[in-house]
């Protein structure tokens, strides 16, 4: 359920979190923390994961709301004092948080910030969607997954299509990985221009340059 431009007031972790992050702890290498609004919440969790055990699996803030984006910054500050720490860009929940609209200029925005603090970004939310559940992409989705490059991982959902996605998803990243370096645009010769044949040029038409 979301609830834009509300600010409730409710505890990071609920019972059946605490309940379960001894096991979570204990088995996984990642701990997502959902719907994160504050360094409270990161600082909350920090301490029941050091109350559970000996092992420190990284800790992933799942950016999905508006309080969550402005607090960004301040969040980043407390996950870092941890060993290991991300940010998820939980498109989903963030675009109706937001607005569709800002969706673009937000996630930007998370981009620039978690590049500042040197935290590896989680690409998320309806990466090749229609691949994995049609088998088939749209034009948008193949360019907004060569759009993850900039992050450090892009995460897919399910559907019956997961190992075409699984492919079609490395090659375009394989491929962007020439051309973009985070945020920062390479310009390398493209291959289409080494192998057109030379007699494909264009000469000029010297009458009209005369």
């Amino acid at each position: 359920i979301n609830l834009p431009e509300s600010n409730l007031r409710l505890a990071a972790l609920t019972p059946s979190d605490l309940e379960n992050l001894a096991f979570v702890a204990e088995h996984a290498d990642i701990v997502g923390l959902s719907f994160v609004n504050s360094a409270q919440d990161v600082e909350s969790l920090q301490q029941h994961l050091a109350l559970v055990g000996h092992r420190q699996p990284a800790i992933v803030l799942k950016i999905e709301t508006r309080r969550g984006f402005e607090n960004l910054p301040e969040m980043l500050l407390t996950a870092m004092r941890w060993p290991a720490c991300g940010v998820m860009i939980a498109r989903g929940d963030l675009a109706v948080e937001c607005g569709f609209e800002r969706l673009a200029e937000v996630q930007e925005e998370i981009l620039w910030i978690s590049e500042a603090a040197h935290v590896p970004v989680i690409w998320a939310t309806q990466v090749l969607e229609s691949l994995a559940k049609k088998g088939i992409p749209s034009r948008a989705e193949v360019t907004d997954a060569a759009m993850g490059q900039r992050a450090e991982c892009v995460m897919l959902n399910k559907g019956p299509h997961m190992l075409s996605a699984v492919r079609v998803l490395d090659d375009i990243l394989r491929r962007m990985q020439a051309h973009k370096s985070k945020r920062r645009a390479l310009l390398r010769e493209l291959h289409l221009a080494r192998v057109l044949p030379a007699e494909s040029c264009i000469e000029p038409d010297q009458d009209n340059n005369r």
